[in-house]
């Protein structure tokens, strides 16, 4: 019994250092990020996410305009270089807004209107 009691208190222990240790995590990011970005409200966000939609929409027009054209011929290196530009840019958007998204939800950044201090 001594033992298990023993490995419970450890665990403990444990959860309360990584506390801790979340804790200074956000408190630096919170200070980090609001250095960089200031203000950041519903339609900021907002206006990101559509950017991000009209990457995506750009990247998908680039992809339908492949294809084989009447004579049998792939497409030429600048509509594949056009799909990879398209692609890269769209697929950086959209990890920058999942990186926001999480930043949001670990309470590193305040927005405008919403309590993310207790977190």
């Amino acid at each position: 019994m001594v033992e298990r009691h023993d490995d419970y208190q450890l665990f403990m222990e444990h959860k309360r250092f990584f506390g801790k240790i979340e804790q200074g995590i956000r408190l630096a990011n919170r200070e980090i990020i609001h250095k960089r970005i200031d203000n950041m409200d519903k339609d900021t966000i907002l206006g990101f996410a559509v950017a991000v939609g009209r990457l995506r929409a750009r990247y998908l027009q680039a992809a339908f305009k492949l294809g084989v054209d009447e004579h049998g011929n792939p497409p030429d290196q600048e509509m594949i270089h056009e799909l990879r530009t398209s692609r890269e840019m769209f697929e950086e958007a959209k990890n920058a807004f999942e990186a926001l998204r999480e930043a949001v939800e670990k309470g590193y950044v305040d927005i405008a209107g919403i309590d993310t201090t207790n977190k």
